[in-house]
């Protein structure tokens, strides 16, 4: 009992002691202290006062979209291998726990020993002073006899001591590092940072993934709608080719002017392919992001849809709001919050550390010993090391865990303000793309009646066929202009929303998990 009188007294102490741990302590950075996006209020649509719908590409009420946003999150590779960063992450930081903990092993062992004391005892003399006690008188004089038996069995003794032996022993022995300048505290600080940056950067990913499933869709179907325009030019182009033909059979045209037309046409034949090649480049992405082979999803995808048309109105918040919602923001915190935590681990080890040590036991030299506590044995104290001469290692450790602080302040730094400047890109895109769809959409009205008119003098033969052909080019490039500016005002609704932290806030994520998630496949949301 007086042997574990120390280590009582020493866990005693522990306690108080264990509450000291080295500065400095985290501080999460101050938010943007921002009222409003400057470009908001000169960008049609957009509203401050709410926040971004977490949902944001339901806005496009388009249901095939839908589901291809949430069997993609489901099935998506790439996403998946985040998460199992994630789960590594969380060993770590279960790893980085346990070392606060006491350790407690067991173990068994079987030796045979050769201890060597034959050559130590005969250096010493003692062979030969168990043989001088041969012919001894004084023992002769007790008991005849008796100096021979002593000489005998001391050299007996002596032999005895000079074989091998076996040892077995069996026992239990334990550890615990007193955490009294804090830096196992500090390593499970840094680790569970570190386990924050790997969930942002899952999130990170996540918003990523549905920007691309939702423009790679929006450029399908813009591919799908400029080939149905060509399509219809084509057709255009065939009866305007008929009617040159009889009228130059009529001989109210001549040969000329029907080759023109030909030629018109099988120039609109030619750029229809590289419109069916970009749909179907497009169906096969979106399969690939869905963790399926290309082609699977050519005969859900194939049937034309419209270009999701943009939400009349774009909630999205204030700035002070974005560093809460934008998971490359959190991932860029957590890693401060790391790097923090990691001065502080290098700055204990310019302290001492100490440990409880202890074993307990039993031995012999035969296994039946080891069911008697006669032969058990123990060991217990405190063990304190203590850095002396390191060679300059703890400061340089030191000063690199510093300088790595500092990287990472400069680095949410740059995160924040290139989120800024993300936001207010995506807001002058939208307003400019808008205004262009919008004279586009004139444009396409006005060339539609040029070409009426051109055709209505060409066949009262009031005009040229030059006329005609011009109109005709003019329709062309006005309706496939109008229509990939309604793809990129599409996707400047895309990139304002990724820039806005796809519309995630954290108290998002269970509500999104619930309403999205298949019910045999969840959605790998990681942040409640």
């Amino acid at each position: 009992m007086r042997a574990t009188l120390p280590l009582l007294l020493a866990g005693l102490l522990a306690g108080p002691l264990a509450g000291c741990t080295l500065d400095p302590d985290f501080q999460s950075p101050e938010a943007t202290r921002l009222d409003a996006y400057n470009q908001a209020l000169r960008t049609r649509g957009v509203i401050m006062e709410s926040r971004p719908d977490p949902r944001w590409w339901s806005e496009f009420h388009d249901p095939v979209l839908d589901s291809l946003v949430t069997r993609t999150v489901a099935g998506n590779l790439t996403l998946q291998q985040s998460v199992q960063r994630v789960v590594q992450a969380r060993q770590g930081e279960a790893t980085a726990r346990a070392a606060g903990l006491p350790s407690l092993g067991g173990s068994g062992s079987y030796t045979r020993q050769q201890l060597g004391l034959r050559g130590l005892l005969e250096s010493r003399g003692a062979f030969g002073a168990a043989n001088g006690l041969r012919g001894n008188q004084t023992l002769e004089n007790a008991d005849p006899g008796l100096s021979n038996r002593a000489a005998d069995s001391l050299s007996n003794g002596l032999n005895a001591l000079t074989r091998p032996i076996n040892l077995f022993q069996a026992g239990f022995d334990a550890e615990w590092e007193l955490d009294l300048f804090g830096r196992i505290r500090r390593g499970q600080e840094q680790a569970g940072a570190q386990t924050e940056a790997a969930i942002e950067s899952s999130n990170d990913a996540l918003v990523t993934l549905i920007g691309e499933v939702v423009q790679t869709y929006s450029g399908l179907r813009a591919a799908q709608a400029l080939a149905r325009a060509q399509e219809t030019n084509i057709g255009a182009a065939r009866n305007l080719l008929a009617l040159t033909q009889r009228r130059q059979r009529d001989g109210l045209s001549p040969q000329i002017d029907v080759e023109n037309q030909r030629a018109q046409l099988t120039s609109y034949e030619a750029q229809l392919q590289p419109f069916a090649a970009q749909a179907q480049q497009a169906m096969n992405r979106l399969a690939v992001l869905m963790g399926r082979p290309p082609g699977m999803l050519d005969d859900e995808l194939g049937p034309p849809r419209p270009i999701p048309p943009a939400p009349p109105r774009l909630p999205v918040g204030v700035p002070s709001e974005l560093a809460r919602r934008r998971p490359d923001i959190r991932r860029a915190e957590a890693t401060l919050h790391a790097a923090t935590a990691g001065i502080g681990v290098a700055v204990a080890q310019f302290y001492p550390s100490v440990s409880l040590t202890g074993n307990l036991g039993l031995r012999g030299t035969e296994i039946s010993a080891l069911s008697s506590w006669a032969n058990h044995f123990y060991s217990a104290g405190p063990t304190v090391s203590l850095p002396i001469f390191q060679g300059g290692r703890l400061t340089a450790n030191l000063a690199l865990a510093r300088s790595q602080q500092v990287e990472a302040a400069l680095a949410y730094r740059a995160v924040v303000l290139g989120a800024l400047g993300e936001v207010e890109d995506s807001l002058v895109a939208y307003r400019t793309d808008q205004t262009q769809r919008d004279k586009l959409r004139q444009t396409v009205a006005s060339t539609r009646t040029v070409l009426t008119l051109a055709r209505d003098r060409y066949d009262n033969g009031l005009g040229s066929f030059i006329e005609v052909l011009d109109a005709q080019r003019s329709l062309v490039g006005a309706q496939q202009a109008e229509i990939r500016a309604t793809l990129s005002v599409t996707n400047d609704v895309i990139s304002l929303y990724k820039a806005l932290g796809g519309g995630w806030s954290p108290e998002d994520w269970t509500a999104l998990a619930e309403a999205s998630a298949p019910s045999r496949t969840p959605l790998p949301i990681l942040r409640p």
